[in-house]
């Protein structure tokens, strides 16, 4: 561990070096596609009893939806770093998630073929090590427009991929999503249901009802990218296939005066830090690894936080470190060969 005073390395330290996979039902290769949701809150998914209806198109999938998720911070900055570290909030460490490896590199390590795929500006650091690209406008005309590129791109991408994807695979999609303070440029016209919109980044020139509209659109379109991903993953056959969708932090809408995100995390309110997060795997994916969904259904209520990411993706995808933190993994009980 790094003291205090000591300079950060100028290579990241290595982290599960000794990762590998253990063995598995089935000959299908693994495919799990982590999608990082950017600025959702809890409050406002439709899966969590909102009353709105703004994940329609998941509802339909049966996804299990977790009810109760903390952030590790209030901002991408911490919370997207934090996310892929084998520490979470209570543990939290900037200098040592700065310093060493993220759990991208550890899938790496334990022979997985890892792409991160942003819509976003950049991984902060999680995916230095692996393969990584961002999103072109030329390559995506339709989705691509003043500047911006919509996330239905990132499945374009995905969808591109897939055919030709050779042996234990896990892909990183990380959202545009609801990105403030311009909520209606996170969506095209035909999410445009819930109405009047906040049409402005002055968020002061809009009535808080405009605004939440805006905000709530843009998660009905997130609910329509999730569910076009998980189309793709479904018609595929040569993989047994797995998504996790998990936002990084949460935002403010007006509530108690405050809007948009970061805090700090002792006085921030829940709609900063408290996120949706979703399952979604193939029979496939179940038979290869072991795992009893209707178990895991069974556990979408009890709290959980980012610090659960990084061990319960080692464990879904049967990857066996000394790093891994077995108590972490929230598919643990519910997989055969736990």
């Amino acid at each position: 561990m790094l003291a205090a005073s000591d300079p950060l390395p100028e290579q990241r330290l290595p982290i599960g070096e000794d990762a590998t996979r253990l063995p598995r039902a089935g000959d299908k290769p693994l495919l799990m596609v982590l999608v990082v949701g950017e600025t959702v809150r809890a409050a406002n998914w439709g899966l969590n009893g909102y009353a709105r209806q703004t994940t329609p198109q998941l509802t339909k999938r049966g996804v299990i939806n977790f009810t109760d998720v903390s952030t590790c911070g209030t901002s991408t900055a911490v919370s997207l770093p934090c996310m892929f570290a084998p520490i979470g909030k209570d543990d939290y460490d900037k200098r040592y998630i700065k310093s060493h490896e993220s759990l991208l590199d550890v899938l790496d390590h334990a022979g997985f073929n890892v792409l991160w795929l942003d819509n976003q500006a950049g991984c902060k650091g999680v995916c230095d090590g692996v393969s990584q690209q961002s999103i072109q406008p030329d390559d995506h005309p339709k989705q691509c427009q003043d500047g911006r590129c919509l996330d239905e791109a990132l499945d374009e991408e995905l969808r591109a991929r897939l055919d030709n994807l050779e042996g234990d695979t896990v892909i990183v999609l990380h959202q545009l999503g609801n990105h403030g303070p311009s909520y209606y440029q996170r969506y095209p016209e035909a999410f445009r249901r819930f109405t009047p919109t906040c049409d402005s980044a002055d968020l002061n020139s809009c009535s808080q009802q405009a605004i939440t509209n805006s905000y709530d659109n843009a998660i009905l379109y997130t609910d329509s990218v999730l569910d076009h991903v998980i189309g793709a993953l479904a018609e595929q056959s040569h993989h047994a296939a797995s998504l996790l969708y998990l936002s990084d932090h949460g935002e403010s809408l007006g509530e108690h005066g405050l809007y948009l995100h970061g805090l700090p995390y002792a006085i921030a309110p829940k709609e900063q830090t408290q996120v949706p997060m979703v399952w979604w795997s193939s029979a496939a994916f179940d038979a290869a690894v072991g795992l009893d969904k209707d178990c895991l259904a069974t556990t979408r209520d009890a709290p959980i936080g980012h610090a659960n990411l990084f061990h319960s993706v080692l464990g879904a995808l049967r990857v066996e470190s000394r790093i891994l933190n077995p108590q972490q993994d929230m598919t643990r009980v519910c997989r055969s060969d736990a």
